[in-house]
């Protein structure tokens, strides 16, 4: 069996790498390194398939060090320990080359064995990782070594190796490939900014388009077919998850219909349901709040019948409620007064509460001041009483500040002309 197209084609130089620009074109630091030659400690994070190992494959090419591989996913202490075992003996007098793939799966326990290889020079580590390093990697190790962001490769990039690999597979088959310009073009747009995926879509539709004299004709209709829900990015446990769901959010909290509507679109098409609604709740407390406090029964019905139908269907009442809480007027004034009195607790800001709003209705004998005097407030006009209701300590603090919306500066005028009365 023959090697996936896209190992089959991977760059061989730093000028084919598609993408990266930001870390590869002259004068970059990543590039600078390279041609160096003195290669250190590199922690390469981003998403799959766009060019993390293509980018380790090369560096190993340009240094004399012997160059090893492992996977996060399956190696382990021992495999790590016969590596370093190599170290000064004639199968690498030049040191090591580690290139580590998924580090974020080896545990806190096997970070710390690599540490100790790497500290000397005698190993130069890579290592890659779709996961935010900053949360997986040791942090010793990552003091080590230099992190470089590898980001999603763009379209036009894209196009660039379908053309090659459509050019590569005619000539390794000898069989002409007629392909339209517009089935480059959706190959690369549907696959998600992922290199390894746009090849793969390109050997499958070589493979299953049909021959009409003598010639292989891919069609349109067929690259549809072949890259149906290929660009989804979507790992619940992942940087993505967190990364659309806080997209989803704070387009909603900004006004924004078309944009919640796309991360909507994302979260349900990944299946994920349960992370939609939680955050349409959170939203609609933290974002639109008092500006519309009747929003908030409203999208709970629509999640609990999202919730109560499933998907698919359950995309038509969470559809109608991110709209409403988008086009909502919004006010955070509620619960950042009560961060602010969070705070003051936290900081030791707290007190006894006033005696006459204790849940007691006796004095004890060193009390010369004797009874409650709470003033129930709808015995009085308008149902308010002034009376201190914070403790002494913190009788002067204002936490709640009116937000500038309809509802709340109804209350404000209220309350204001209540209370001056």
């Amino acid at each position: 069996m023959s090697a996936p197209l896209a190992d089959r084609l991977r760059p061989e130089t730093i000028d084919d790498v598609v993408g990266q620009r930001h870390l590869l074109a002259p004068g970059k630091a990543l590039r600078s390194i390279i041609e160096s030659g003195d290669i250190p400690n590199l922690v390469f994070y981003g998403p799959a398939g766009v060019g993390k190992t293509t980018v380790a494959s090369i560096i190993a090419k340009r240094t004399n060090r012997s160059l090893r591989k492992l996977n996060g996913t399956t190696a382990g202490t021992a495999d790590i320990r016969s590596i370093f075992a190599e170290v000064d003996t004639f199968s690498a007098p030049n040191g090591i080359l580690l290139y580590l793939d998924e580090i974020q799966y080896l545990n806190k326990k096997q970070q710390q064995t690599l540490l100790e290889f790497i500290e000397n020079g005698k190993i130069a580590l890579i290592a890659s990782t779709t996961e935010n390093p900053y949360f997986y990697v040791y942090n010793a190790i990552l003091s080590r070594s230099t992190v470089f962001e590898f980001k999603t490769v763009e379209k036009k990039e894209i196009e660039r190796a379908v053309r090659r690999g459509f050019s590569y597979l005619e000539q390794d088959r000898g069989q002409p490939i007629k392909v339209p310009d517009e089935v480059i073009v959706h190959i690369a747009s549907a696959c998600g900014g992922d290199v390894r995926k746009s090849m793969n879509a390109v050997e499958l539709c070589v493979l299953s388009s049909p021959i009409e004299d003598g010639i292989r004709v891919v069609s349109l209709d067929l690259a549809k077919e072949l890259t149906q829900r290929s660009t989804m990015r979507y790992d619940r446990e992942g940087d993505e998850h967190y990364d659309v769901i806080s997209a989803f959010q704070k387009s909603m909290r900004g006004s924004d219909p078309d944009a919640a509507l796309h991360y909507l679109g994302r979260l349900l098409e990944a299946g994920d349901l349960p992370s939609a609604c939680r955050r349409l709740l959170v939203c609609v407390c933290e974002d639109v709040g008092l500006a519309y406090p009747q929003a908030i029964p409203i999208v709970k019905s629509c999640v609990d019948a999202a919730l109560q139908i499933g998907l698919p269907e359950a995309r038509i009442p969470l559809a109608d409620a991110v709209v409403l809480v988008s086009n909502s007027p919004k006010s955070n004034s509620a619960y950042r007064a009560l961060d602010a009195a969070i705070a003051d607790i936290r900081n030791g800001k707290a007190g006894s509460i006033p005696r006459h709003l204790q849940n007691k209705h006796y004095d004890g004998e060193d009390n010369p001041n004797k009874g409650q005097f709470y003033q129930y407030a709808h015995e009085y006009p308008n149902h308010w009483v002034n009376q201190q209701y914070l403790p002494n300590e913190l009788k002067d603090s204002h936490y709640y500040q009116y937000g500038d919306n309809k509802n709340e500066q109804a209350y404000r005028m209220y309350w204001e002309k209540i209370k001056k009365r």
